[in-house]
């Protein structure tokens, strides 16, 4: 099928919004359906892609839909068809990202559904194939059995593809390229080769971003799509079922989590109160432990608490239980260690899944008994004020035991409290309005970064040691301090730092 094909099919009543005759005539190797912002990992080339467009807003503006066009041509995808249910219209900025990168596009109707689009490809590629092979009625009611046993994905899997032919491979993988579950015919290493072939979203509700499954196949004639529909259809009531059996764990976390944050919970509480907690959410009595502290940018409910339960499950140490704190802060208890360089990578690929929503993490230092937990949570929890305050735009997980330097660890304070502090120490050269008080302050960095010495302050300023002197006399004179006493070194220079982050 050619993309001029797909876009003339009277039965689906495609709206074309932008081509060339040459592009027209470009044939079509499969379909994806994606909602990623960054799709190109997962398309290959020649698709006609299917986007519903809720990655994009229209305060996103023209540089959203310029990156997801451009992902598109980058992997050479043959066509973009673009929902118009969730914005009522293809926008004006995804349809002039198209004309300028040279992408077809397309709008598909409310009233259209994505897997007549899909079908509608492979039929042409197979004839009527796609549609002799469709859920089996047998099979369909063997899948029911199985959500009504709560099964898990990878027995519905593994049901779902055992009727075809030897060799099938599928998997449902997390936004983050976790895999779930995979076909018993695949071998571990398989897995990092899945981002090709065809990729199927499964749908379930009350999930966050980071949460999310899809079904995905590395060859894309494996399978007709009709079946890959009703397989996902079937997996995503498989999470619905798993979501609502995980908020009683939930439940037990935030009562954990509630019992530690509390007035008592640092010493007062008692052992066997903590132990209980973490029985009730599955954890050992007995330690190490680590607390992980976690927020996002994204103002719906459960997204930090879904993205650290994705972060934990990556770095698959051990079990662990995730909850809310009373102040709404995600936290979640580790049993066993978690590695430095594992818990990094797991955050890097979690944050990846909503790259325009900074994902903060902080931990605390092992907790070696259930009395010590108390103290890793204060420590995560002032880790992520670090993340957050020393990169708020920028996703990063912050570890009490890497705060090294005096900047980093007051990273953690409030910038109100950082502001008041600077102000109350250098006194009038805080605002620096005026040229002298401005050369004053310029002075005060150099000669503090020089170890205080005269001369090398000169040079590094083109003064005149005398210039310095006089100078180092009147900061003195403003601020009450006294330069050659370490105290007020140290006073002013954290002054400094607090006056350069705030």
């Amino acid at each position: 099928m050619h993309v001029e094909n797909l876009l003339g099919d009277q039965d689906l009543g495609l709206r074309p919004l932008w081509a060339e005759d040459a592009l027209l005539r470009r044939e079509i190797s499969g379909v994806t359906v994606t909602d990623l912002e960054d799709p190109a990992r997962f398309v290959r080339a020649g698709e006609a892609v299917l986007s519903g467009l809720v990655w994009w807003t229209p305060q996103d503006g023209a540089g959203k839909a310029d990156r997801f066009v451009r992902a598109l041509r980058a992997a050479d995808a043959a066509v973009l068809l673009a929902g118009e249910e969730t914005h009522g219209a293809v926008p004006d900025a995804l349809i002039e990202a198209c004309v300028r990168h040279g992408m077809p596009l397309a709008g598909v109707p409310p009233h259209v559904m994505f897997r007549a689009v899909t079908e509608s490809v492979y039929v042409q590629q197979w004839g009527e194939l796609s549609r002799r092979h469709a859920l089996p009625g047998q099979l369909r009611e063997r899948l029911g059995r199985l959500l009504a046993q709560d099964a898990g994905p990878d027995a519905i899997l593994a049901a779902a593809f055992a009727h075809l032919r030897a060799g099938t491979v599928a998997y449902v993988l997390t936004g983050a390229g976790r895999t779930v579950a995979a076909t018993p015919a695949d071998t571990d290493d398989g897995a990092e080769d899945a981002g090709a072939g065809v990729t199927v979203a499964v749908e379930a509700d009350g999930l966050s971003p980071y949460e999310r499954w899809e079904l995905r196949l590395p060859d894309p004639d494996a399978v007709p799509p009709g079946l890959l529909h009703e397989v996902a259809a079937v997996l995503g009531r498989c999470q619905e079922a798993l979501a609502r059996r995980r908020a009683a764990d939930r439940q037990a976390a935030n009562d954990l989590g509630a019992l530690l944050a509390g007035p008592g919970g640092d010493g007062d509480a008692e052992r066997a109160d903590i132990e209980r907690g973490l029985r009730a959410c599955g954890l050992p009595a007995e330690g190490p432990y680590r607390v992980v502290a976690a927020a996002t940018g994204a103002r719906r409910g459960g997204a930090a608490e879904g993205a650290l339960a994705e972060a934990v499950a990556w770095a698959g140490t051990g079990p662990a239980a995730v909850g809310r704190l009373p102040d709404g802060t995600a936290f979640a208890v580790v049993a066993g260690t978690l590695p430095a360089d594992a818990s990094a990578g797991a955050w890097t690929r979690v944050a990846a899944c909503v790259p325009d929503e900074p994902l903060h993490g902080g931990t605390g230092t092992p907790a070696a008994a259930p009395q010590d937990l108390a103290g890793a949570l204060t420590e995560a929890r002032y880790a992520l004020t670090c993340a957050r305050g020393g990169a708020p735009g920028v996703s990063a997980l912050v570890d009490t035991a890497g705060l090294g330097s005096l900047g980093a660890l007051l990273a953690g304070v409030p910038a109100s409290v950082r502001a008041v502090y600077s102000r109350t120490v250098l006194g009038p050269l805080f605002d620096a309005e005026t040229a002298s008080a401005a050369a004053l302050l310029e002075t005060l960095r150099a000669f503090l970064a020089c170890d205080c010495s005269w001369a090398r302050t000169a040079e590094a300023l083109h003064l005149h040691v005398n210039t310095v002197h006089y100078r180092v006399r009147r900061i003195e004179h403003f601020t009450g301090r006294d330069l050659s006493r370490l105290p007020d070194r140290l006073d002013l220079w954290t002054a400094l730092l607090c006056r350069e982050d705030g």
